[in-house]
């Protein structure tokens, strides 16, 4: 399947045809491919960025809870040191407070929360504004195309004017279908990229908070022994 893929889009057949494709709707079809690129390289940037922010946030929560009950906050901290992913960052954050009050845990939970969501939402909204463009640049050269075709149909021998119009709109319509191509196929990306951000924000929000429980009930559980010790 993917050796008939690859000889379709080599087959020089195929090549020119995109090429006359390209070339009988003007030049708004060369912006639509510049801002459709555009998109697809913001696109494939987040996609690799949204695989190396998300983790299994069960799995990790599970070994942090594991760690801080056995008296192993460190082992704890050194396990979200060796991840790149956003929440082992918070809970790092958190770990790193586990002798501190339940207050002082949370501010340092929301100032590391307060620094790393901007960066799930980095140039999104980019992704989004070029789907829309490529939409209304689609429009904008079918309009000028059919202009164009009416200029030329007004001077045109009464004869050929229907094949003459028939022609033009049909190159003024090139625009349009690759504007829409452009833009669904954005606005696909955007919607799964949009989908990955949610998961992550989601459980940043919900392990952080249970591990900032954790970690004052663990505290209140240990304060009574260590007064006892002490008188």
């Amino acid at each position: 399947m993917e050796e008939q893929m690859v000889q379709a889009a080599t087959d020089p057949s195929f090549i020119k045809s995109v090429a006359m494709f390209m070339s009988e709707g003007g030049i708004f079809m060369w912006i639509i491919a510049g801002v459709w690129c555009f998109g697809l390289a913001i696109a494939i940037e987040r996609v690799k960025s949204m695989f190396a922010y998300d983790i299994d946030g069960s799995s990790l929560m599970n070994l942090i809870k594991k760690h801080v009950l056995g008296n192993e906050v460190q082992k704890g901290i050194q396990h979200c040191s060796n991840s790149k992913a956003l929440l082992p960052m918070v809970l790092k954050s958190a770990l790193k407070r586990a002798n501190q009050t339940k207050e002082q845990i949370m501010d340092a939970v929301e100032a590391t929360v307060l620094e790393v969501v901007p960066r799930i939402d980095k140039r999104m909204s980019y992704i989004g504004l070029c789907a829309n463009i490529s939409t209304l640049l689609g429009l904008l050269g079918t309009i000028q195309g059919l202009i164009e075709s009416f200029a030329a149909v007004a001077g045109a021998d009464p004869a050929s004017k229907a094949k003459l119009l028939a022609m033009g709109i049909s190159k003024a319509m090139n625009t349009t279908a690759l504007g829409l191509v452009a833009a669904i196929s954005l606005m696909v990306v955007h919607a799964v990229l949009a989908n990955k951000s949610e998961k992550i924000v989601a459980e940043i929000e919900e392990y952080s908070i249970k591990l900032i429980d954790l970690l004052g009930t663990k505290k209140n559980h240990v304060r009574p022994q260590e007064d006892s010790e002490a008188a």
